[in-house]
């Protein structure tokens, strides 16, 4: 038997069955034994045929014999096609044996062969049931803090907002009726007519049926069975629309239609399409609005308004005109919506562009607190925290701030175009050249001998050019690609020009730009995509090529008081990696943790003048085990007494170590007790590791924890849980909202040691490692830090408002930590950015105050005196501002709890000069104590008021009072372990190699430095 009517009869059977005994579809026949019933069913149906077709007053006989005698007359041009591979006789003997009830001793029939192929195509037949209690995956709207739409989280082929039935305009339901299936309402799931026509024209193209599906049968199409051009999918097709038609309504299976479509721009449903093409509610659409949509399932690409914007006018004429015929509007109705524009709007309005690593993290925090197993499986309005300005300047700042680095250290590589237009360019011009433009434009300057100059580009604007009314081709393909990196925030460019004349670019607004190729130079070609920056001002539009970095860094705004995520940047580029770096990942925090050995000895009661020896120091091991611990500072020497206050501004190691030895506890395993307990309380860690270099950031932290703490300080020790999930509800009802709860006080640390702290950290910035802040010092106070190695670059810091922290490096997924390089710290990297993260966030609606004085709980316990700020010697007046501690209502005078004056007298290089014998309480000897003024001059100099612009490049601060004598590098490690826990051979902390020479190779490196280089770093 000929396999076409193999498929055809077994296709036969089916209708036969759905339309004659719906109740009673059979799935399975043997072919042995029901032949005879099979030939019955087939008789049944074609008399159902015949009968619905005598109703329409059509003769089915006479459009079959005429199928049969003259192809042309039902096929038209396809009459040459039609019946390849298939007997006109056969086929009409067929018609015959079951529609006209002879038996012709010639017939082709086999039933067998047609039980096994339809058998065989209903198998695992999916149930209807299925389809009633379907769930369509939904795409959910994110609105940010302002409440306008941010963002959309979908699954792939499921970005749709499901409306109910009832919510959506009776006009709009009967234009797609009209132009889909205009007897909806009086079939049964299956409309005869239309199966029969496509029965016929399909004849034309065998193996490939098309058409005649009602309504139902697409959904069954687009949500069951799939859409396989296919007999096996049609078969399977029209029998579970046979069944849904019994279990639901029509309005439910035309709501599951309209909600299922695909309707283009990515969009799936009537709700999504209606905001996607005219950015309103589908409630709100017009009759033009709703028959341009009915007007696309047919073909959703063929028919785009934005790609074929005739072809979707003739669309929407041919709906209008269908519903002018089912009465469903007046004539005048028809001409109206006939006469006006598509109206549609531009596809980029909508299309999120920033804050992947947030959405995701709004997601995840979905799954943990309002307890949704996910965001796709119905329509949620989500509000989230995020600052949608400032989310966007933050990934801004980041990524020019990496790229920054890597062109400053020669890191950067240009490994290609992010892609090329010139096949785009080719479609667009072959489709329809662009004409020129109407205005016009300056020529570019004409192109010599060898140049490289792309068509049309010698007419475009070069000096602030009228605005062309139609866009070039390049233009057209630049505005509707959509780049890999979709969230990188330099704009997209295309090359124009190559050669001897340099480079041009031609950018989305039309203008055109000389481009400084930078590391691609010699490597573009016409028509690569490229990421440039733009330098406006005088002359001609000047653009710098920017270039993807390898390194990666991350960055988070928290709101101080409520632990609002305002924004956050997990990495470089959401594309190239999903992993956030803020919530995901643990890295070194290096000098960033210092404030908690800090804060835990101004909890002990020490003052911020209190004297400590930055000198060099070893600490026995903790209960007897493993080695002891030497330190070194940055530069690898000391300046001697120093105040707590300058040990934590210059970030200085051996200060922050001798803190634990009798600054915070009587003995230094005590005193490392209690900061880890200070830690743990601050939730930076769940487990603290009980190993002196803790107090230095060798423990991995994550950012998000980090930034918790710093708004701590802010809060003077109330610390906020930081969240981006404000709200979740569904069809307008609440789901979940994040409960109001205050930030909950870090009781091992009262407010003022938080406030001292406070204003440590804000000479941090004023004139400590992170000067480069010393411009907005007023409002800023924080911490660089820098891991070992430079392997980590940090700055956490505050405003009265925000925590703004800031991290760069390069990925360990290979098990091999990459250095950032020498001199590449957290001030020289991380602070630039963590700068214009401030600016953006006082430009997108955070006040921008000062740091707030302390709080009336903190300031009853708080003396302000004037004193010498490089001694801690209190003064008369005419000294800088410290604030001291109050107990039992007087100032308690730590100044020289942990260096005995003895001790500095006994230092001071003229002691037997008797020159301190008439000195007050050291007050006039200050300078020469710590050998920074000769013959014991008194200073009352104020040295905040020496502020720096900016840092060296070694990323070292500027030192105003001599600290640094000893430049001679020495190794600074971990004593008894590398930096994977593992017990070290060579005791750490050692001036000398294996070869026992000492290394005096003078270095540049950063205050921030913690460890050592030996090799196995």
């Amino acid at each position: 038997m000929n396999a076409i009517l193999i498929k055809l009869f077994a296709t036969a059977l089916t209708l036969s069955q759905v339309t004659t005994r719906p109740d009673a579809v059979r799935t399975q026949f043997d072919p042995a034994k029901d032949g005879g019933q099979v030939v019955a069913i087939l008789r049944d149906g074609c008399a159902h045929m015949r009968k619905s077709f005598d109703i329409e007053d059509i003769n089915l006989d006479e459009l079959i014999s005429t199928a049969m005698e003259d192809p042309s007359a039902v096929a038209g041009d396809n009459a040459p096609k039609i019946l390849h591979g298939l007997d006109i006789a056969e086929l009409n003997t067929s018609y015959k044996q079951f529609c006209k009830g002879e038996n012709p001793a010639n017939s082709p029939f086999e039933a067998a062969a047609v039980i096994a192929f339809y058998n065989n195509a209903v198998k695992d037949l999916p149930s209807a049931e299925a389809l009633r209690d379907i769930r369509l995956p939904s795409a959910s709207v994110i609105l940010d803090a302002a409440g306008k739409p941010y963002s959309e989280t979908f699954e792939t082929h499921g970005r749709r907002l499901v409306v109910p039935i009832e919510g959506v305009p009776d006009l709009v339901q009967k234009a797609f009726v009209a132009a889909e299936d205009k007897r909806f309402y009086q079939h049964h799931g299956i409309d005869e007519r239309g199966v029969i026509r496509a029965f016929v024209g399909n004849l034309a193209s065998p193996g490939r049926p098309a058409g005649g599906s009602t309504i139902t049968q697409q959904v069954v199409k687009n949500l069951s069975v799939g859409d396989d051009v296919t007999y096996e999918r049609k078969i399977r097709e029209m029998i579970v629309a046979s069944r849904l038609e019994r279990l639901q309504t029509k309005p439910q299976i035309l709501g599951l239609y309209l909600n299922g479509i695909y309707l283009g721009r990515g969009a799936y449903g009537i709700e999504m399409a209606a905001r996607s093409w005219f950015g309103k509610s589908v409630g709100a659409l017009t009759l033009p609005e709703a028959a341009l949509l009915a007007g696309l399932p047919k073909g959703p690409n063929y028919y785009s308004p934005d790609k074929y914007p005739e072809r979707a006018r003739e669309r929407r004429a041919y709906v209008l005109s269908r519903m002018k015929e089912e009465g469903t509007i007046t004539e005048a109705q028809m001409n109206a919506a006939l006469a006006s524009d598509l109206g549609i709007k531009p596809p980029d309005a909508a299309r999120q562009d920033s804050g992947f690593y947030l959405v995701d993290h709004v997601a995840r925090e979905t799954r943990t607190f309002a307890g949704l197993e996910t965001l796709t499986n119905a329509s949620y309005t989500v509000r989230a925290t995020v600052n949608a300005g400032l989310q966007s300047a933050l990934e801004a700042a980041l990524q020019e701030g990496l790229a920054a680095y890597e062109r400053g250290t020669g890191r950067a590589r240009y490994e290609g175009p992010e892609l090329n237009l010139s096949e785009a360019i080719k479609r667009i011009e072959a489709a329809a050249p662009a004409p020129e433009p109407a205005a016009e434009p300056v020529p570019a300057p004409e192109a010599k001998k060898g140049a490289k100059t792309a068509k049309g580009a010698d007419k475009a604007a070069a000096k602030a050019p009228a605005k062309p009314t139609v866009q070039l081709a390049w233009q057209r393909a630049l505005a509707s690609t959509r780049p890999p990196l979709y969230d990188v925030r330099w704009p997209l460019a295309v090359v124009l020009q190559t050669g001897k004349n340099g480079t041009k670019v031609g950018l989305p607004d039309g203008r055109v730009a000389s481009l400084e190729p930078g590391p691609a130079r010699g490597k573009l070609q016409l028509y690569d995509a490229v990421r440039v920056r733009l330098r406006e001002g005088k002359g001609s539009l000047r653009a710098e090529l920017r270039v993807r970095p390898t390194v990666q860094g991350a960055a988070i705004v928290l709101e101080n008081r409520t632990g609002k995520i305002l924004a956050m940047s997990g990495g470089f580029s959401y594309p190239l990696s999903q992993l956030n770096r803020v919530t995901q990942a643990v890295r070194q925090p290096g000098s960033t943790l210092k404030p908690l050995t800090y804060l835990a000895a101004l909890n002990a009661g020490l003052q911020p003048n209190t004297l400590v020896m930055d000198s060099a120091v070893t600490l026995p091991p903790i209960g007897g085990v493993g080695d002891s611990w030497s330190p070194k500072n940055y530069d690898g020497g000391g300046s001697g007494a120093t105040t707590i206050r300058r040990g934590l501004e210059f970030s200085k190691n051996l200060v922050t170590a001798r803190l634990l030895q009798g600054g915070i506890a009587a003995k230094a395993p005590d005193s490392l007790q209690r900061v880890c307990d200070i830690a743990l309380e601050a939730q930076l860690y769940a487990e603290c590791e009980r190993y002196y270099p803790f107090v230095l950031g060798a423990q991995p932290v994550r950012m998000i924890d980090l930034a918790s703490f710093y708004a701590a300080i802010a809060n003077e020790g109330a610390r906020p849980s930081a969240y981006a999930l404000e709200a979740v509800e569904r069809d307008g009802k609440p789901l979940y909202r994040h409960p109001d709860k205050a930030p909950v006080r870090i009781g091992s640390a009262d407010r003022v040691a938080f406030y001292q702290l406070k204003t440590m950290l804000q000479g941090v910035t004023q004139h400590g490692t992170a000067a480069a802040l010393s411009g907005i010092s007023a409002y800023v106070a924080g911490k660089t830090g820098t891991s070992e190695n430079e392997n980590d670059a940090w700055f956490a810091g505050f405003s009265n408002e925000i925590t703004v922290v800031v991290w760069a490096g390069y990925d360990n997924a290979d098990g091999v930590r990459r250095t950032l390089g020498r001199g590449q710290t957290g001030g020289h990297v991380s602070v630039p950015i963590a700068r214009a993260i401030f600016q953006a966030a006082w430009a997108n609606g955070v006040a921008r105050t000062p740091l707030a004085p302390p709080s009336p709980e903190a300031k009853a316990l708080i003396a302000d005196l004037p004193i010498e700020p490089r001694s801690g010697q209190r003064v008369a007046g005419g000294g800088f501002i410290e604030h001291f501690r109050l107990k039992g209502g007087q100032v308690a005078d730590t100044q020289y709890a942990l260096v005995p004056r003895d001790t500095l007298y006994a230092m001071r290089p003229d002691a037997e000069d008797g020159d301190y014998a008439n000195a007050e309480d050291g007050a006039d000897v200050a300078g020469d104590l710590f050998g920074n003024l000769p013959g014991g001059r008194r200073t009352t100099e104020d040295p905040f008021a020496q502020r720096r612009s900016a840092e060296t490049d070694s990323g070292r601060t500027a030192d105003p009072w001599g600290l640094r004598r000893d430049r001679r590098e020495e190794p600074q490690a971990w004593p008894g372990r590398d930096r994977y826990g593992q017990v070290n051979p060579v005791p750490f902390g050692s001036p000398f190699d294996d070869e026992g020479d000492t290394r005096t190779r003078q270095r540049r490196r950063d205050p921030d430095y913690l460890f050592g280089d030996d090799p196995g770093y």
